[in-house]
């Protein structure tokens, strides 16, 4: 069996680049091939069967050269025309199985998702894919208000982390800002909107006032970073904000890993890959309560400053158990590996 991944490579790390990843490293393992098509604006030279079309003549050439078993979309965020295009293209692959994997735990919510019928074109796209898959049950019923079957829907959440994929240890400026602060509150996000950053910066300042050395280190790059440290310079405690930018996601996890807490405070928002890898490797998270966090998270209600300071304040006060990280738990990459050989009529040769 033969399979070609279709989505965002990385860097820089996200959530869906982090399962794409991980799926892919799960087949190598397995003795399967797995080739990567990057539809990103992000470039890179071509290595080990990751590709990197520039337009999208070059993307549908490079689908159509090699005769893949599997042809697997990752698609998060949004799911705009141009995207729905793609989709199309994926599933007319004469001689291979199109699954679909939609990351987005917001978008059935939004208001083009709300306003999606069966009778449309995203519909009847869909509905040509061997199997979809949803990593929360939103998603599974969004695909079911389209009209696809249920019986080629499944539910498989993000891959956790291993702890083989973490760093072993912190380089500069996160070692010195780690040695200096304490509490530290780590973020990993888009520098977007969506993820209500401002009020973050906020809250550390309340905070601070009974921790004076607690400190905020934000992971991740994005189009307000200009107007967060404008922020930031602005406040008299501009030097316990960090703005980190990009971080190689093995660096990230082992930020997170040694955080005091991982806070997710967004104005919409999915299943979060970054929550489950804080829960895997035993760091507490603070989270906006969207109706789809995994258990352990400490809730908060969305755009509510207080109850952010609040929490950071029960966390910092009472305590949380900091369980040792696990092994490599590949069960639900296992469960894609299965729908490949369903959706192929093949067995595991296992």
């Amino acid at each position: 069996m033969r399979v070609v991944q279709l989505g965002p490579y990385p860097p820089p790390h996200g959530g869906v680049q982090t399962n794409l990843v991980a799926i892919r490293d799960y087949l190598c393992k397995q003795g399967i091939p797995c080739a990567v098509i990057n539809i990103t604006r992000h470039r890179r030279p071509e290595a080990d069967e990751v590709y990197y079309p520039k337009s999208a003549l070059g993307l549908i050439r490079d689908l159509f050269r090699r005769r893949y078993d599997i042809v697997h979309l990752h698609i998060g965020g949004i799911m705009p025309l141009r995207v729905v295009a793609l989709a199309f293209v994926c599933t007319c692959v004469p001689w291979a199985k199109a699954i679909l994997t939609f990351h987005s735990g917001g978008y059935p919510s939004s208001d083009e998702g709300r306003a999606a019928k069966k009778i449309s074109v995203r519909g009847f796209v869909l509905r040509r894919f061997r199997f979809l898959i949803g990593v929360n049950e939103e998603i599974i019923d969004f695909y079911l208000k389209l009209g696809v079957p249920r019986s080629r829907t499944r539910l498989i959440p993000p891959h956790s982390v291993s702890v083989t994929t973490l760093a072993e240890g912190l380089e500069e400026p996160l070692v010195s800002f780690f040695a200096q602060h304490g509490p530290v509150l780590v973020s990993v996000c888009g520098l977007k909107p969506e993820y209500d950053l401002p009020r973050q910066i906020e809250a550390l300042g309340y905070i601070l006032r009974k921790h004076p050395k607690a400190g905020l280190a934000v992971i991740g790059s994005g189009p307000l970073e200009a107007s967060l440290r404008v922020q930031i310079n602005s406040t008299p405690y501009a030097r316990h904000v960090l703005l980190c930018g990009d971080v190689p996601h093995p660096l990230t996890l082992s930020a997170i890993a040694g955080a005091d807490v991982l806070l997710r405070t967004t104005l919409y928002d999915g299943d979060a890959i970054s929550i489950r890898e804080a829960l895997f490797l035993g760091t507490p998270v603070i989270a906006t309560d969207n109706g789809m966090r995994p258990e352990g998270v400490h809730l908060i209600p969305i755009g509510d400053t207080e109850a952010l300071v609040r929490a950071v304040e029960s966390v910092s006060r009472n305590g949380v158990e900091r369980r040792p990280p696990p092994g490599n738990d590949e069960q639900n990459l296992a469960k894609v590996l299965a729908l490949y050989y369903e959706a192929t009529g093949t067995k595991s040769q296992e």
